[in-house]
């Protein structure tokens, strides 16, 4: 069963006139905790895109080296290598 955490989050001024606006009836979400539930997934999916990203751009990088520069490598040779 997945954990449940409570937090208290306190936003005045300015943030808590937005969070206002986008709750309640006026708004896009119900109430402030499915506003901020939806915040938390956004930020984590950007976070999982960027990671994918650079991935991608080192896979390609990878990808584009020339045949002449890899070097065979048996697996010993790359657990050595990531020991040190």
């Amino acid at each position: 069963m997945p954990r449940t955490t409570t937090m208290t989050v306190r936003v005045s001024g300015v943030l808590s006139d937005f969070v206002a606006a986008n709750t309640g009836d006026d708004g896009a979400y119900e109430n402030v905790s499915e506003y901020i539930r939806d915040l938390i997934r956004r930020d984590k999916e950007r976070v999982e895109a960027e990671a994918f990203d650079r991935l991608k751009a080192e896979l390609t990088h990878a990808f584009a080296a020339p045949e002449e520069s890899y070097q065979p490598l048996t697996a010993g040779d790359v657990i050595a290598r990531n020991r040190s």
